[in-house]
């Protein structure tokens, strides 16, 4: 970047020299790019799922058998919290280890801590067998999963955005998000088939091992899919300019700290809905007996699919109107949608369908265009590292404890607070868009 003197470059001879490898006549082509967020995306929302249905399905009787039902579930959940408060933890460790060993290492690492942390939970043993040790090694290997994903950010959102036409941000916006709703239905799709294939004491004894297995080989091919791109001369060649090079947490905070603050309280209506149709209402109908796992699993299998949908339609609709357009308006229907849909789950299976899919919908518009919606406004020397954090301070607003939080509410005030809960997110995001607008605004 014109004007900024260029730090240590954030990359190693070892990289180097696989660039001349892996760069396919020596070009990064958007639609490689393309592919390779939608697959590292993929990698991560896959664990993310997998965990989180365990933690509904099988951790409540195998970690917490000696409390009745909903209590195991809500120590479930405050176990699935313990990752996104490691998270900002891990991603000030990989930051550094980006700026001095390369972004090339600062991955590797990454992507094996969290297929190793995920693949170690195969290895769980139950309450039964040593008591709540079980419980305290869980922890551990949900905060390895959580610190490790604060290094899990490769830079190539951020690549493919620099590489959007002006007239299709919109579009290559909505890219990384695909990685959701694919994850979601991989994994709830391994689930459902563990389930109708095994019994349940099979199930519980050995059945639920299996994806997280299945986690750790992905998260490999994943790896080296997003190496293959990383180490390109092109790619190289945005880090060295600093349109990529991973910038001082402390310099970010200090010169763009309204820009976090509003980054990762923008996509909160967003990230609120993302837990409330797809981890909450699982544990809903399955401690209110209302539906059987399987079935509420297919209809999240179809109702990711809607979503898939619905974030590609986000895409060309941001592009006629604009993404915070699009944001705002998604955010004022995510909160009519919760003033009424809540209490559907207590409906019935058709209550089930109609609250799912409606919501399916409506993520699928606000997800799909709430990756850094306000990323634009960073200088480029900040672009890299300030996407990053943004993300990881949305995902710890907006999600950690939004499982948690929802079900301890339904549990002791019932349905309708969940709704409130949910239309809390919807009004922050629209008082961030509204903010933004009026510094922008400000500083013209």
């Amino acid at each position: 970047m014109a004007g900024t003197v260029a730090g240590p470059a954030s990359s190693t001879a070892l990289e180097r020299d696989a660039s001349l490898i892996n760069a396919r006549e020596h070009q990064v082509r958007p639609g490689d790019i393309a592919v390779g967020v939608i697959i590292g995306r993929t990698t991560e929302f896959f664990d993310f799922f997998v965990y989180a249905i365990a933690s509904v399905l099988v951790f409540p009787s195998l970690i917490f058998p000696y409390v009745d039902a909903v209590t195991g579930t809500l120590y479930s959940f405050a176990m699935f919290s313990l990752a996104f408060i490691a998270r900002p933890f891990g991603a000030l460790l990989f930051v550094w280890i980006d700026r001095r060993h390369g972004r090339g290492v600062k991955l590797t690492i990454a992507m094996f801590l969290l297929g190793g942390s995920t693949a170690a939970m195969a290895f769980l043993p139950s309450y039964d067998q040593i008591g709540v040790a079980a419980a305290w090694i869980l922890a551990l290997f949900r905060i390895g999963q959580g610190f490790a994903q604060g290094g899990t950010w490769d830079g190539l959102p951020a690549l493919l955005s620099l590489n959007a036409p002006p007239a299709r941000r919109g579009w290559f916006a909505m890219i990384p998000q695909l990685g959701a709703p694919l994850g979601l239905i991989v994994a709830a799709a391994v689930f459902a088939f563990l389930l109708t294939s095994l019994s349940t004491a099979d199930f519980l004894d050995w059945g639920w091992r299996y994806p997280f297995f299945v986690a750790f080989v992905i998260n490999v091919v994943a790896l080296f899919a997003r190496l293959r791109l990383i180490s390109t001369p092109e790619f190289q060649e945005l880090y060295e300019s600093r349109e990529l090079q991973p910038s001082s947490i402390p310099d970010l905070f200090r010169e763009e700290w309204r820009t976090v603050i509003l980054g990762a309280f923008a996509p909160l209506a967003s990230f609120a809905l993302f837990h409330l149709v797809t981890v909450f209402p699982l544990s809903w109908v399955v401690l209110t007996g209302k539906d059987s796992p399987v079935h509420f699993l297919i209809i999240e299998i179809v109702g990711a699919v809607v979503c898939l949908v619905a974030v590609l339609l986000s895409g060309i609709i941001a592009d006629r109107i604009g993404r915070r357009v699009l944001l705002g308006v998604s955010a004022a229907a995510i909160g009519a949608y919760s003033g009424f849909a809540p209490q559907l789950l207590g409906q019935g299976r058709t209550g089930e369908w109609v609250y799912m899919i409606l919501g399916f919908i409506l993520l699928g518009l606000a997800f799909g265009q709430s990756s850094g919606a306000v990323n634009s406004s960073f200088p480029l020397k900040h672009r890299y590292t300030g996407a990053g954090t943004t993300a990881t301070a949305s995902w710890f607003i907006g999600a950690a404890f939004a499982p948690l939080a929802a079900l301890l509410l339904a549990h002791h005030f019932g349905l309708l607070s969940v709704g409130a809960y949910l239309l809390s997110g919807a009004i922050c995001t629209l008082a961030a868009l509204g903010i933004n607008r009026e510094w922008a605004r400000k500083a013209e």
